[in-house]
């Protein structure tokens, strides 16, 4: 039956038409198996149908950027599971309108919109999102954590609401809520289909790679002397197909989740700062929500914090393939993309070319930057210090879950 075949994109926004796009993405986004029409059509209705059951309050705009039901099942960074834990804990007070695949905002301008106004809450990195909102940087320097235990660690931790959260809503408008945690590598193009797999650091000098919207991201990647080069998504892919360009600094999930995988080699775990994919709020929105309404979305965003530790860890390697010989079901296993992990001398050696530990002088002045608009707190020693208060080799699924707005 015609009802009964895979879902494309034309029957997707047919249903989307019928009963809203947020709760067919919603519905989507449930599914385990493979999508069909009538399937799709009957959980998008239930959806409509309990989203509809009383009136909100609040209907509250989250731009997504690029995020769909699609590649949040390969980068399970929580987006539309928060969306929909909003609606059903606040029993419908709030409802959310959920825009992603771009269609909204980007992962640069995201940030913006929502301090105008034009949206409410927004996923992006918080890498693309620090050209509007500088205090973003402060999660950027070189090294500053040494593992996704560690990012987890400290997101949970009450000082990040001194070190990070607070200068943000006072800064930028920005109330941070939760945030995937991932370290970025270089994800190498067809060039190096043939070479040996990258063990050192020196094996990567002098090649060009593409660089995001990161400020301090450019610092580390010039002291290792890894050309960054600014250019397009749109050419990215083009560029690491023909050798154009020789890698991208990004993260696993993110390779994979924005289908670069296919035009991929080798993903160089170099693990040198913060790949953190987070949702976050316009905070005079947050602020004039009643009180019992900003406590759901606060038990909600530590909630998805737990969602996304736990999940992603999962999606890295059994979707995602990040790991020394990917499965062969996984992303990278179906691209042939090797995953190269480099020695704890290795990421040492590349820690002391290019982290403010070791060599601080290149980054003094956005350090004294940052800690002037922390309010004078010397914030990269305080997160480092942080950073380390858990063993390195701590596994992300023993970070305790802490509710970072209270204090211990």
């Amino acid at each position: 039956m015609a009802k009964d075949t895979p879902i494309d994109r034309r029957g997707f926004f047919r249903i989307a038409g019928r009963y809203g796009l947020t709760s067919t993405v919603i519905a989507a986004s449930s599914f385990a198996g493979p999508l069909t029409l009538s399937g799709l059509a009957r959980a998008a209705s239930q959806t409509a149908d309990a989203r509809n059951a009383s009136t909100p309050l609040y209907t509250l705009k989250f731009g997504a950027a690029g995020f769909n039901e699609e590649n949040l099942k390969i980068q399970e960074s929580g987006q539309l599971w928060f969306a929909r834990e909003l609606e059903q804990r606040s029993n419908g007070a709030l409802k959310i309108d959920f825009i992603g695949s771009n269609a909204i905002c980007n992962q640069l301008d995201c940030v913006k919109k929502t301090q105008q106004g034009i949206i409410d809450l927004f996923s992006a990195s918080t890498q693309n999102s620090a050209g509007a909102a500088p205090y973003y940087n402060v999660l950027d320097f070189a090294y500053m954590f040494p593992s996704r235990a560690a990012q987890h660690y400290f997101l949970y931790h009450p000082k990040s609401e001194k070190l990070f959260r607070e200068p943000m809503r006072k800064r930028h408008n920005i109330q941070v809520l939760f945030s995937h945690c991932e370290l970025r590598g270089i994800m190498l193009g067809k060039k190096f289909a043939d070479a040996p797999l990258i063990t050192s650091v020196e094996q990567l000098a002098g090649t060009k790679n593409r660089v995001t919207g990161t400020q301090l991201g450019r610092i580390a990647m010039q002291l290792m002397n890894l050309n960054p080069v600014p250019i397009s998504w749109e050419e990215t892919l083009d560029g690491l197909k023909q050798g154009l360009i020789d890698g991208a600094e990004t993260w696993m999930g993110a390779a994979a989740y924005a289908n670069m995988a296919p035009v991929l080699s080798q993903a160089v775990d170099l693990k040198f700062f913060c790949g953190t994919d987070h949702t976050a709020m316009n905070n005079k929105t947050f602020e004039k929500l009643p009180s019992n309404l900003q406590d759901v979305v606060m038990e909600t965003s530590f909630a998805a914090q737990q969602y996304t530790q736990r999940e992603q860890e999962k999606a890295l390697i059994e979707v995602v393939g990040a790991e020394a010989n990917p499965g062969p079901d996984t992303v990278f296993g179906k691209n042939k993309v090797r995953v190269a992990t480099l020695s704890d001398a290795e990421i040492l050696k590349a820690e002391k070319m290019c982290s403010p530990e070791y060599n601080p002088k290149p980054w003094e002045e956005w350090r004294e930057r940052l800690s002037k608009m922390s309010g004078g707190q010397d914030v990269y020693k305080e997160i480092f210090d942080i950073a380390r208060e858990i063993p390195k080799n701590t596994a992300v699924a023993d970070v305790q879950a802490r509710r970072w707005w209270q204090t211990a």
